[in-house]
């Protein structure tokens, strides 16, 4: 059977797109769709992706009208943290760690759910 290989791309409506876009790349360093010769796209490292439905009910996104959340893996999710708060941005980290990894959640600024994921060391290579 054929599969896919990845995600080649995460698109989604926003109030206002470009300051969008650039608040992703300042903050998390994810490039949006080139728009002239010489730039490139985000390049993401191999790793584990996690492609799981939820119930509607569920709350785990927080808000119940978000219908979606990003999980971004990182190589360490304290530090992630600590440059996100030093631009302002809340930031909760998880305290426990889980055999999988750690995590923290935040927002971007039109309220979408961000999960960040620190896989464990023998996930990482996964």
């Amino acid at each position: 059977m054929e599969k896919v290989t990845g995600i080649g791309g995460f698109f989604f409506r926003a109030n206002d797109p470009k300051a969008l876009a650039l608040w992703y790349q300042q903050h998390l360093g994810i490039l949006t769709i080139p728009t002239s010769d010489g730039e490139t796209a985000w390049q993401q490292e191999a790793g584990a992706t996690a492609f799981t439905p939820f119930p509607e009910t569920s709350k785990y996104f927080g808000d119940p009208q978000k219908v979606w959340m990003l999980n971004f893996r990182v190589r360490d999710v304290d530090k992630m943290a600590v440059q996100l708060r030093a631009a302002g941005i809340e930031v909760k980290v998880d305290p426990e760690s889980y055999p999988y990894g750690r995590f923290a959640r935040l927002h971007d600024p039109e309220g979408n759910p961000i999960e960040l994921w620190q896989p464990a060391k023998a996930d990482a290579a996964h």
